[in-house]
């Protein structure tokens, strides 16, 4: 079975299984099959780029740059505003496409566009606030000026997991830098990049300005851009591990990287917090796009005296929640991404269990159709065990009891990632003192959702290099250009 008699519109999977978008042009293939991870059903095929699919569209990027470089700012900023206004009107739409190939609850997918469209509106105001800088010398004897120019063609490889944020988290400033772009998106959930290079070509992007591949031979496909000498930027978000290949391959052609990478966020609630603030906070933190998500809570420690009353409210709200298909308005918690996915949670719960965990709700899959994996609260997890280290991707919170401040600052730390973290305290003075201690790149203090296009995106340690949004984000797409100047 098929949707595609049941949706319409931007929401139609059949609509984006037209080919790769190349200069402007789709090109007609097939051989990536898009599932409904509700059922295992198939939703779509699309197309499987070539390593010379890649060169034409390395071209195409190429043929467009210099256009779209000496393109007024103000014109750049139009475009990205017009790509808003169509992303904000076929909202609905969107939001259903993204349900039907991703699997996350609909009120998620709604919120995934009104997010992915405000980095448009944001970078369409910044394409026109570029920085310069004019100084004299210490010693007078000259003056500095400083340029910021765009770096050139970038490589945008964006995850299954927010595939339209992701995507014009990268398209938005590249664009009002200046820049052309080539977008790999994740052949898990390819179609809502289609469907944005449909939106894009209606708001007036140029040919070539925007392309688009999905392929099944993604390192093959990369590797080759990264060695064309025009390819001069690699924006990336996704695994630690295949970060890691890429900015060696990167290296090679000493290629600028941006990495937005693997996450182990902790999640610290004090005695002092607002109980209801904190479990209301843990629900966003854990449950957003039912945990698939990086900045995701993966770790909860709870100070001893508000510990108990912490994991029954917790566990409350996870039983609570409903299970089923994204694109059922109802639902709360869809399915897992794929079968694999299931099984790496699975893993990690089970071994959890074995070492003395506790599961007060949850701790097994679902053995219905589609990619099921319940909200489950764990209590008395060892520290050592395997989720307090690896990133779990799934609606799975463990949770861990601790006495002081130090100790608190200790277990967060004890990790390789620095992404986010999450703190609930009353005292103020407490939480950014702690805050300080954390390394991390983002930090909430009472409140279970940090991520906004105006605030620079990004972590520390194994989780990334540079920063996406806010008013860096651009300069990840520009170069400054030094001018020594006597007059």
């Amino acid at each position: 079975m098929t949707f595609h008699a049941k949706f319409s519109g931007y929401a139609d999977p059949a609509l984006h299984a037209a080919g790769l978008y190349i200069g402007g042009k789709w090109q007609s293939g097939s051989g990536i099959t898009v599932l409904d991870p509700s059922t295992g059903n198939l939703l779509a095929e699309v197309a499987d780029a070539s390593i010379e699919d890649a060169q034409r569209a390395v071209d195409a990027a190429h043929a467009a740059a210099a256009g779209w470089r000496a393109t007024p700012a103000r014109q750049r900023s139009e475009i990205l505003r017009r790509w808003y206004q169509l992303m904000t009107q076929h909202a609905e739409e969107l939001a259903t496409l993204i349900a039907l190939e991703n699997g996350k609850a609909l009120v998620d997918a709604r919120g995934e566009v009104a997010y992915a469209a405000e980095f448009f509106r944001w970078y369409a105001e910044e394409a026109t606030r570029i920085p310069g800088e004019f100084r004299r010398t210490p010693s007078g004897s000259h003056n500095i000026l400083v340029d910021h120019e765009p770096i050139g063609i970038a490589v945008l490889i964006t995850p299954w997991n927010f595939p339209a944020a992701m995507a014009t988290r990268k398209i938005g400033p590249a664009l009002a830098a200046g820049c052309t772009v080539i977008l790999k998106p994740a052949s898990e959930t390819p179609l809502t990049a289609y469907a944005m290079a449909r939106l894009g070509e209606e708001a007036g992007v140029p040919p070539g300005v925007v392309n688009v591949l999905t392929t099944s031979n993604p390192g093959g496909i990369t590797n080759a851009m990264l060695a064309d000498s025009r390819v001069r930027k690699l924006s990336f978000t996704g695994s630690t591990g295949v970060g890691r290949v890429l900015l060696a391959e990167a290296a090679k052609s000493v290629v600028s990287c941006s990495m937005e990478l693997g996450g182990n966020a902790p999640f610290i609630v004090f005695d002092d917090a607002d109980l209801e603030a904190a479990l209301d906070g843990a629900m966003i933190a854990k449950m957003r796009n039912a945990g698939e998500a990086c900045t995701a809570a993966n770790r909860f420690y709870v100070q001893a005296g508000i510990h108990d009353a912490f994991v029954a409210g917790l566990t409350a709200r996870m039983m609570s929640l409903k299970i089923g298909p994204g694109y059922d308005p109802e639902t709360q918690c869809g399915p897992m991404i794929t079968q694999n996915a299931v099984r790496k949670i699975d893993r990690l719960v089970s071994e959890a269990l074995a070492a003395g965990a506790r599961a007060t709700t949850g701790g097994k899959p679902l053995t219905e159709n589609g990619y099921f994996y319940p909200p489950t609260v764990l209590e008395n997890v060892p520290v050592n065990a395997s989720i307090a280290r690896e990133e779990i991707f799934g609606p799975v919170a463990p949770v861990y009891k601790f006495e002081s401040d130090d100790e608190a600052i200790r277990l967060a730390n004890n990790t390789e990632y620095g992404l986010a973290a999450y703190i609930y305290s009353r005292d103020l003075k407490r939480a950014m003192t702690v805050g300080k201690h954390i390394e991390t790149g983002m930090l909430g203090i009472n409140r279970g959702l940090m991520s906004d296009p105006a605030a620079p995106f990004g972590g520390v340690k194994q989780s990334g290099l540079g920063r996406e949004g806010g008013v860096t984000g651009i300069l990840e797409f520009m170069e400054p250009k030094y001018y020594a100047v006597d007059y």
